[in-house]
């Protein structure tokens, strides 16, 4: 008897100790890590490209895909040391397949191939999106189903996650993303590269009522959403002025960052409305992507989950922007269900949630 309890604890054990390595590579960030299916991080290297695309204001694809090339082999090797893990130790390895920059994911896609076929390991393409989707689980252990904001410079979707693989898409932007809204703003205002932290930055010596911004699609129903417009009247704004002060950039960066926060609060508030009538109150609000990094927008959706009687969960700063920690758990959580994908996969700079 105590010998069977032993196999048993030695089964449970092994299962709950596989170790992925993850790759990320679908836009300026080259990462590597290295996760274990308990939920431990074991090591998570990532190589910003930032000095690389800040005279050019934004990211250029071509010189993202190079730096990928360049240092790739370098990252996922100080990740393998950071984690002092060996390939033979791994279970899989996943790379992001997509959306992305389609110069960089292939590079990740195609470096993870040869690192499965090379050890014999199971290769997995990992959805980008999928990644910030399952985040949460991985830092708050979150059951399903939840509600997730997904934020980040390309996507702005409102979805309940049901399950690995499973997503209802309540809302999306119909034109362009929040953090593209952020970058182009910051740009506009001459703060600076990455456009996001640097107007955040600048916001708090702002007043964030100096200017009444629009809020499009605030107050109907549905939750979609809408920056365009909010843009436009930036630039406007801002063309409007002779010459830009300090202070006229602290003011205007706060006051588009209330009228985000605003936005979002709305959108949000009409999907909570329909999350909870299908799976009941108490659950859980989940903010995710690169976006989920800015303060403001944390507290403003950690005050109305209290107000709709949810909790909230936003995953640690560093792993709300691109990481490899997210692509290794999906990882993870798809290798636990016995997905696996062929090494003839090719990337795709577009994949929709809808379409896993």
């Amino acid at each position: 008897m105590t010998g069977n309890n032993n196999k048993s604890s030695s089964k449970r054990s092994n299962k709950d100790t596989m170790i992925v390595l993850g790759i990320e590579t679908s836009c300026d960030e080259t990462a590597a890590s290295l996760v274990r299916s308990d939920g431990t991080i074991l090591s998570n290297i990532i190589s910003s490209q930032f000095d690389t695309h800040r005279p050019y204001g934004g990211v250029v694809p071509e010189l993202a895909a190079r730096s990928h090339v360049e240092n790739i082999d370098t990252i996922v090797a100080k990740a393998m040391t950071a984690g002092n893990i060996k390939y033979s130790e791994l279970k899989a390895i996943a790379s992001t397949g997509g959306p992305g920059l389609i110069g960089g994911v292939i590079v990740g896609a195609t470096f993870g191939k040869a690192l499965a076929l090379a050890n014999n390991l199971p290769f997995l393409a990992i959805n980008h999106l999928e990644g910030h989707a399952l985040t949460p689980r991985l830092t708050h252990k979150v059951q399903f189903p939840y509600l997730l904001l997904l934020v980040s410079g390309g996507h702005c979707q409102l979805l309940t996650v049901k399950g690995v693989g499973n997503y209802d898409l309540l809302g999306s932007t119909i034109d362009d993303a929040v953090g593209e809204a952020f970058d182009k703003t910051a740009k506009l205002l001459g703060l600076g590269f990455p456009g996001g932290p640097a107007l955040e930055k600048a916001a708090l010596d702002g007043d964030k009522y100096k200017f009444n911004f629009p809020k499009p699609l605030a107050g109907r129903t549905g939750c979609d959403f809408s920056f365009s417009g909010l843009k436009t009247a930036v630039r406007y704004t801002v063309d409007s002025f002779k010459s830009i002060t300090e202070k006229d950039q602290a003011d205007l960066a706060a006051s588009f960052q209330e009228t985000v926060v605003s936005i979002l609060k709305d959108r949000c508030a009409n999907a909570i409305s329909m999350f909870q009538e299908k799976n009941g109150k108490n659950k859980v609000l989940v903010v995710a992507g690169g976006v989920a990094a800015n303060t403001q927008i944390r507290n403003g959706l950690n005050t109305l989950a209290y107000d709709h009687d949810m909790d909230f969960v936003a995953p640690p700063m560093n792993l709300c922007t691109d990481n490899a920690a997210m692509i290794a758990w999906a990882g993870v959580e798809k290798l636990k269900l016995g997905y696996r994908t062929d090494l003839d996969f090719v990337p795709r700079p577009r994949w929709p949630l809808s379409e896993l």
